[in-house]
């Protein structure tokens, strides 16, 4: 009899992963919503929303390999590619930020936002792979 291995056995691990850096890219984009108000009304905290640009990217790289690595135990793919995009679009929304571009700004930030709040929902789920 072959004895193959449980990927619920294995999965909890790098779930943990995922979760934990879904949360804190969430995190970031609350940051990120809360400076670029104070933008909005004329305070200066470019200097803030830069730095939580940064971390951003930071935190969505992190979700990227979290994600590769859960998908490499668990054969679901879906989420690396949610996550690589979220991550790749964090740096085209950093381009359109630096240039002025407001009108694509702002709804790309709330493309990330329900792409990131879509990989936490579903890493938190009870019946996450």
């Amino acid at each position: 009899m072959t004895r193959t291995r449980d990927t619920a056995a294995t999965a909890p691990s790098t779930l943990r992963a995922v979760q934990a850096t879904a949360a804190l890219a969430l995190l970031v984009l609350l940051w990120q919503f809360v400076s670029a108000g104070r933008i909005m009304v004329g305070e200066d905290a470019t200097g803030g929303h830069g730095a939580g640009a940064i971390a951003l990217h930071a935190t969505t790289g992190l979700l990227l390999l979290a994600t590769v690595l859960h998908g490499r135990r668990t054969r679901v793919w879906w989420p690396a590619a949610l996550a690589g995009a979220v991550f790749v679009l964090t740096f085209v929304q950093a381009a359109l930020g630096s240039s002025g571009s407001i009108t694509t700004h702002v709804p790309l930030a709330l493309v990330l936002t329900v792409g990131t709040a879509w990989l936490a929902a579903w890493s938190f789920r009870p019946t996450a792979p």
